[in-house]
């Protein structure tokens, strides 16, 4: 057993400039991650000079991408605050995510709390001897109708951790500080530190961090080429950048990716040594996928999805879009790459159509309802999940494929589902800075078109059967029902 760090300091500086009639609040976190216990000994300095005598902070129940309410307050305790001197004050706890704090005369508060961090999934914190990966939903809280105050992030490794990672911008001249202008930002940013390997490089004008737990086979596998071919594969259909720096952490042995819009998190298969040609397309597949969430459900957007509510569901009809859409171009961008022939990318297209059609599901819930209802099932499926539900993730690939091949067609090949994406981007994530609602999507899609798209909103709204050979053979496509394969005519 290597030895053992038992405090570590990861201190996080929020100087809240929410400025008003002189009106102004600060936040300073302190964290100390015991590697032992597992913990997040959590310290906050809060001041403020607002005339209200009190405070409510709120910790997030779930993070965006990860539609479950995970309810992070579950793993605090020992919560307790004090006046600038060390003396106990009156708080009491609000709901299950609320703390509100009665302050003293001078604004100064001292809270103090412990995060049990021992979750091996992308949107939770986990700390051993060797790591820790910190997601700052479940750790860090926010003052109730400040969200939009600046953060700033300083933080100490010990000695035998060599490296720290996050999409978060650096504050230059201050060693290990890094700066958010936002708690929406904040909560968007995860961080990894320990010993992982870490290549950065830049491209088409920006800046890129890999982040990689597990870098065993990385060298050879020529992944960072890869890499690079997907950033540019995607940024050629947007044809917009919307960061300025983007850091993969990928770490070791697991399932599960989450989308950022300055970085992706994914548990991997803990080496770059695959089995078969087939484990490397499908390790590609989840990279593209993650990264083109940036623009597909981080920019181009439902509208309820930002800015975000943090203590409860946040509804919309249209995750089909925002995932199954993005499974649809994960096989594209690497296709277009040229990291997989056509046959492959068809091949993964069709595994996500054996799925959707070997269960009954399909028959009972519409890929509209799924969307909804995902906030019931996600991780949480009864015993009959396949028989009477559907899963976007499986029937939005091939909706995708013909929502594409109809807008050529009805196009005479004018446009196709890329002109969609980037017009969804451009009206509304850059001109409006905003989301799109079910009805502006549905418009959006007919003026792409050039002519009614209602056939396909049909599909998407109802659970049918789909005639895909209705769709796929004037394109020059074949599908094999006994195998659910899709193949270009020879």
């Amino acid at each position: 057993m290597k030895h053992i760090f038992t405090l570590i300091l990861f201190a996080l500086v929020l100087p809240s400039t929410t400025v008003a009639n002189g009106i102004h609040s600060s936040m300073r976190y302190t964290v100390d991650l015991d590697t032992v216990g597992k913990y997040l000994n959590v310290e906050l300095e809060y001041t403020s000079t607002a005339p209200s005598p009190e405070v409510l902070l709120k910790m997030p129940v779930w993070a965006p991408g990860y539609y479950m309410i995970q309810n992070f307050p579950k793993h605090l305790c020992d919560f307790t605050a004090t006046d600038s001197e060390g003396r106990s004050i009156k708080w009491t706890k609000e709901g299950k995510n609320g703390w509100r704090i009665v302050l003293p005369d001078n604004g100064k508060a001292k809270v103090r709390y412990r995060i049990f961090a021992d979750e091996y999934d992308v949107a939770s914190s986990r700390i051993d001897s060797k790591a820790a990966f910190i997601a700052p939903n479940g750790v860090f809280m926010y003052e109730e109708g400040k969200k939009d105050s600046p953060v700033t992030i300083s933080y100490t490794v010990p000695s035998n951790w060599k490296s720290v990672s996050t999409g978060l911008l650096p504050d230059k001249g201050k060693l290990h500080t890094y700066t958010s202008p936002n708690f929406d930002v904040l909560y968007d940013s995860p961080l990894l530190m320990g010993n992982h390997l870490v290549k950065k490089f830049r491209h088409e004008g920006h800046d890129y961090e890999l982040a990689l737990e597990t870098p065993d086979g990385f060298e050879e596998s020529g992944f960072e080429d890869c890499f690079r071919k997907i950033v540019s594969t995607a940024t050629q259909i947007v044809q917009d950048v919307p960061y300025s720096n983007y850091t993969l952490i990928h770490m070791g042995k697991g399932l599960g990716g989450l989308e950022h819009l300055n970085s992706q998190a994914c548990y991997t298969d803990g080496s770059f040594r695959f089995n078969d040609r087939s484990e490397w397309l499908n390790y590609l597949a989840l990279t593209a996928h993650e990264y083109f969430h940036l623009y597909n459900v981080k920019t181009i957007r439902p509208i309820e999805l930002g800015p975000f509510d943090y203590d409860r569901e946040v509804f919309t009809p249209l995750l089909w879009f925002s995932e199954g859409i993005t499974c649809y171009y994960e096989a594209q961008i690497l296709h277009r790459a040229g990291l997989a022939t056509e046959e492959e990318m068809y091949e993964l297209i069709s595994k996500y159509m054996r799925m959707d059609e070997r269960y009954e599901g399909h028959h009972h819930q519409s890929l509209r309802q799924t969307s909804y209802d995902i906030w019931l099932t996600f991780l949480n499926e009864d015993k009959n999940y396949k028989d009477v539900t559907i899963n976007y993730y499986f029937r939005g690939p091939a909706v995708g494929l013909i929502m594409d091949l109809e807008i050529q067609r009805l196009s005479n090949k004018k446009h196709s589902l890329d002109d969609l994406m980037r017009l969804l981007y451009n009206r509304y994530h850059k001109a409006q800075g905003r989301g799109f609602n079910e009805e502006e999507f549905w418009t959006a899609v007919d003026e792409v078109a050039g002519a009614s798209m209602s056939h396909i909103r049909y599909i998407v709204d109802n659970p049918v059967d789909i005639d895909y050979e209705k769709y796929l053979t004037p394109a020059g496509l074949i599908l094999d029902r006994n195998t659910w394969t899709i193949k270009p005519h020879n």
